[in-house]
């Protein structure tokens, strides 16, 4: 079997080394790639919103199954393009995505599908949305409506934050809609399904570190690290987020003419105290794809055959199957560089991938990465690399992931070091 991965990062280097050891994969192309992804697949410059000369690459390259990683792909388009072409692509549509690139949406069919989450407002105008939040006060969550690479979230718990919020909502951002939640208290739990339509499979549940610093202090990112399989949460009340958080949304999905078709990421805010759960738990948010770090926790895990689980989601294949995991945990380490998430700094050579990758049961991931003029690997953007660490429990698998970034040099690098603690 031929199968293309869209997409440049992490993520996407975690889906084509997978794929590159299934015994049933011939060939792995993905485009547009990156430095690392070339050692397991052949990288092909094709930007991920390319949607028309993605379909002709998988024409003329005779591919038989397309992995969409990032969320731009999906908003472009390129699932409606593909199955209107024949050809086989595990995504959800440009219109079932919209879960993830529209907030206001999300809210709005979590309401209609009886889904648990935050009291929350939409707002248009910046003036009616300051007049708000300064009448509420803070507490509160600001969320810009549209896509924003994990950037686009705000937790205000004081309110002196507001107007960094805002400008940075209506300058950078450039916002057209802002939602504002209520502010939940708990800890953060990621929970991916694979969906075909009208069922769903439970991936392995693993929490991420979306701030930028140590004991959850700075900006939001894109997620500086994470653990599979989460201890945060425990497997009745996986079932229960399955029955109350995620078969709804196909549901109701599927009853307004858009089933979903992909990974549906229900993130979650978990009550501490064990005796409001699962009852307290509320969705934040939902991603229609495999989360970027957590799918560099999780693929490492899985042990089953990773085309099968894309074919069901594609709905090339009926039967459904069955996913079958290691008994190690897994903890991702990101580094990323210089002046992350603000100003990133591109062209900062680094050194020490090699030696990382020697470390027994570490695995390292590109996630911006490129090779400049002397052929020497430099970063390319903001997260630059994964580090995933395997043990038998969480001490020991983040003891393993650190010991690898530590073999790693890159200026000025940004890495969080309480991932799994």
């Amino acid at each position: 079997m031929k199968v293309l991965v869209v997409g440049s990062g992490a993520r996407e280097h975690a889906i084509c080394w997978r794929l590159a050891i299934s015994k049933h994969v011939s060939h792995v192309t993905c485009a547009p790639g990156n430095a690392g992804i070339a050692t397991c697949a052949e990288v092909v410059p094709v930007a991920a919103t390319a949607v028309n000369e993605l379909l002709a690459l998988v024409q003329e390259k005779g591919i038989d199954l397309t992995v969409v990683g990032p969320e731009v792909a999906l908003e472009a388009g390129i699932v409606d393009l593909f199955q209107a072409h024949g050809k086989a692509i595990a995504g959800p549509s440009k219109a079932a995505a919209l879960l993830e690139s529209s907030k206001a949406f999300a809210k709005e069919v979590m309401v209609a599908a009886g889904v648990p989450t935050a009291s929350y407002e939409v707002f248009t105008a910046e003036r009616e949305l300051r007049d708000y939040c300064h009448k509420k006060g803070a507490p509160l969550v600001l969320k810009a409506d549209g896509l924003a690479s994990g950037k686009g979230v705000f937790v205000v718990t004081d309110a002196t934050e507001f107007e960094s919020a805002f400008q940075q909502l209506f300058g950078p951002l450039h916002a057209e809609r802002v939602v504002v939640e209520e502010f939940l208290d708990g800890v953060e739990v990621s929970c991916i399904f694979a969906c075909n339509g009208r069922d769903l499979i439970p991936l392995a549940p693993a929490h991420d570190y979306k701030r930028l610093r140590d004991n959850d202090e700075g900006p939001n990112t894109g997620g500086m690290g994470s653990v599979c399989p989460s201890p945060r949460i425990s497997g009745a009340e996986l079932e229960w987020i399955q029955e109350r958080c995620a078969a709804p949304i196909l549901t109701e999905m599927a009853k307004r003419g858009n089933p979903f078709s992909g990974f549906l990421y229900a993130g979650l805010m978990v009550p501490r105290d064990p005796s409001r759960r699962p009852e307290g738990i509320r969705v934040l948010e939902y991603n229609t794809r495999l989360g970027d770090p957590e799918c560099q926790a999780i693929l490492v895990r899985l042990t089953s055959e990773p085309t099968e689980l894309f074919q069901w989601i594609a709905g090339v294949r009926n039967e459904k199957p069955t996913l079958s995991w290691r008994k190690e945990v897994s903890t991702c380490v990101v580094i990323a560089s210089d002046g992350y998430p603000e100003g990133v700094a591109k062209g900062d050579e680094i050194v020490g991938i090699d030696l990382a990758g020697l470390v027994p049961d570490a695995i390292v991931f590109h996630a911006s990465t490129s090779a400049n003029e002397k052929g020497r690997l430099v970063s390319n953007g903001g997260r630059t690399l994964s580090v995933v660490g395997l043990g038998n429990d969480v001490e020991s698998s983040r003891r393993v992931a650190y010991k690898a970034v530590d073999l790693i040099q890159l200026r000025g690098r940004r890495v969080r070091r309480d991932i799994g603690s």
